[in-house]
C-alpha cells in the first residue's frame, strides 16, 4: 500500500469581498498517495486552481478564510506557522503555475530564479546551484541550457518559459507536485516530453502528483485517479478507467462527449455543454449543475445532492445517477435547450 501523502478533508476556501463572503471551494475532499497522479478536471471557474493554491497557502490570508483540513504526512498545513510552511512550500510540495510569464520575475535571469529556489532549500553554493539549474533545464528539453540560464523571461518563447517553471518546481525533487495546466502553452511533442519527465521523476522519487487540466487526453494518459469539480464542489471521483468507461454524472459525461473523435461523424457539430458556470456570488439552490443538466427535475433545482459512494472509490453527487445508469441514458444524451 502506497503512503498517503496528502489528505484534503472538507476544505472550504472563502474570500471576503464587497458582496460578503464568497466561497470558491466548498467541502472538497480527496487523497493523494505516493506514486499516484490525481487528475483534477472541470471548466474554468470550478475551483481547481483555488484548491491548489489553498494547499500551498498562497492566497492572501487577510482576505481568505479556510475551513477543514489539509493534512500532509499527518500535519495540518492550515495550522502550521508561516515559517514551517515556507520550509515545505517549494521543497517538499512544489507547484507548476499555469501562466509562466506572470509567474517568473522579469528582472532576473532564468538561471538566477531556478538557482535561488535550489539554494533556498539545499546546502548547495551558487556555482553548484547554477550547475543543477542547467541540468534541470536540459531535463525538461530546453536546447542550449548553458545559454538559456543567462536569459530573461521575455527573451525566450512561451513554451520555454513554461519548461523553465517546470525545471524550477522539480529542482528540489519534491514529494508532492501540484501541476496547474503544466502543458497549456506547449506543442504536442514538447507536451509529451514534459509528461514523460514528470512520469519518470514520479517513479524515481515515488512522488505524488496533482494534475489540474482541461485536457482529458492527458488525464487518460498519465492519471491514476480523477476528481471532477463543478462550481467549487467535487461532483464525481473515481479511478481513471472508471471515469472514462462508466461515468455516472451528466457533467462528467458531457466533458467526455466534448472530446473530438477521429472516427466521429464529421457532418455533425461537436458536442457542447450549453450554458456557463454560474457566478460564485449567485450559486443556485439545489444541484449546482441543474441549470445545464438534461436530466434535472424540480428536486434537483431545490435540494442539493450529497456526495455518495456509488461503488468502491467511486463517488457521485447526483440525485438520479442510478436511474440514468439503469436507462443507459448517456448513450444518447440530448443537449439541453
Amino acid at each position: 500500500m502506497q503512503e498517503c501523502l496528502l489528505e484534503v478533508k472538507d476544505l472550504k476556501t472563502s474570500f471576503y469581498t464587497e458582496k460578503g463572503l464568497v466561497t470558491a471551494v466548498d467541502g472538497v475532499s480527496f487523497t493523494v498517495h505516493s506514486g499516484e497522479t490525481l487528475g483534477v478536471v472541470g471548466e474554468s471557474g470550478c475551483g481547481k486552481s483555488v484548491t491548489a493554491e489553498s494547499i500551498m497557502r498562497l492566497l492572501d490570508e487577510s482576505a481568505t478564510r479556510y475551513e477543514g483540513e489539509i493534512n500532509y504526512k499527518g500535519k495540518n498545513l492550515l495550522k502550521l506557522p508561516e515559517k514551517e510552511m515556507e520550509a515545505i512550500r517549494g521543497n517538499e510540495i512544489a507547484m507548476i503555475f499555469q501562466d509562466a510569464m506572470t509567474s517568473l520575475n522579469p528582472v532576473y535571469t532564468i538561471g538566477n530564479q531556478i538557482a535561488e529556489s535550489i539554494m533556498a532549500h539545499s546546502d548547495l553554493n551558487k556555482k553548484e546551484a547554477y550547475e543543477k539549474a542547467v541540468e534541470m533545464l536540459r531535463l525538461t528539453g530546453i536546447p542550449s541550457p548553458e545559454k538559456r540560464i543567462h536569459e530573461y523571461p521575455h527573451e525566450i518563447s512561451g513554451g520555454m518559459r513554461q519548461r523553465a517553471m517546470i525545471a524550477m518546481a522539480l529542482s528540489c525533487r519534491p514529494q508532492l507536485l501540484i501541476a496547474d495546466e503544466p502543458t497549456t502553452a506547449l506543442d504536442v511533442t514538447i507536451q509529451a516530453q514534459i509528461l514523460e519527465v514528470m512520469e519518470e521523476l514520479k517513479k524515481e522519487l515515488n512522488m505524488g502528483i496533482i494534475l489540474i487540466t482541461h485536457d482529458l487526453g492527458v488525464v487518460a494518459e498519465v492519471c491514476t485517479h480523477v476528481v471532477v469539480m463543478y462550481l467549487g464542489q467535487v461532483i464525481e471521483e473515481a479511478d481513471v478507467e472508471t471515469i472514462f468507461s462508466k461515468p455516472l454524472h451528466p457533467y462528467t459525461n458531457g466533458l467526455l462527449k466534448c472530446i473530438p473523435q477521429l472516427d466521429g461523424d464529421r457532418t455533425k457539430p461537436l458536442f457542447t455543454i450549453e450554458g456557463v458556470v454560474p457566478s460564485l456570488d449567485d450559486i443556485p439552490p439545489g444541484c449546482r449543475f441543474a441549470g445545464r443538466c438534461p436530466f434535472a427535475d424540480s428536486k434537483c433545482r431545490k435540494e442539493p445532492p450529497p456526495l455518495e459512494e456509488a461503488a468502491y472509490r467511486h463517488k457521485i453527487r447526483c440525485w438520479h445517477y442510478e436511474e440514468i445508469q439503469r436507462q443507459g441514458a448517456f448513450e444518447d444524451v440530448a443537449i439541453p435547450s
